[in-house]
């Protein structure tokens, strides 16, 4: 196979792994925003991430009933947000240790869910201001409230 071939094969193996998302672009020059293949992402929403989270070099977009989901890692954490088109936060959503679950959110997979373990957990906080807890467990996700009582 000659260099050019090779070559003609390289980049259409690249190009097929990224069909799926459309290319990745610069906003503002400030970070890095992927935006899944078929979305408009609002100005106003990477606005927002933008300016809350100013030292993020990489945001990934989703379009999630309706709004926007902004998925980046900040401080070592990873974080949800869902924002509308007008660059309001709906909710946050925080990747925690399962450790720093409720105890009572743990008892509960272990009595509900015997032999499954917790895959991740997060904490959410709506645009209220109020907390939710979330567990991943065999494949759904359970949620509690901020004492940990089992909601659905």
């Amino acid at each position: 196979m000659n260099k050019t071939s090779f070559r003609s094969i390289l980049v259409l193996m690249a190009l097929a792994n990224t069909v799926p998302m459309a290319v990745a672009h610069s906003v503002e020059n400030s970070y890095t925003t992927v935006i899944r293949a078929g979305i408009d992402v609002p100005a106003a929403a990477k606005a927002t991430v933008s300016k809350r989270y100013p030292d993020v070099k990489q945001v990934k977009w989703e379009k999630e009933d309706g709004n926007y989901e902004a998925n980046l890692t900040h401080n070592g954490k990873e974080l949800s947000l869902i924002i509308d088109a007008k660059g309001n936060i709906l909710e946050t959503e925080t990747t925690i240790a399962e450790s720093a679950l409720p105890a009572s959110v743990r008892e509960y997979v272990a009595k509900h869910h015997a032999g499954k373990k917790i895959k991740e957990a997060a904490e959410i906080v709506d645009v209220k201001g109020k907390k939710t807890y979330e567990a991943e467990v065999g494949g759904k996700d359970l949620l509690f409230d901020t004492n940990g009582q089992f909601i659905k």
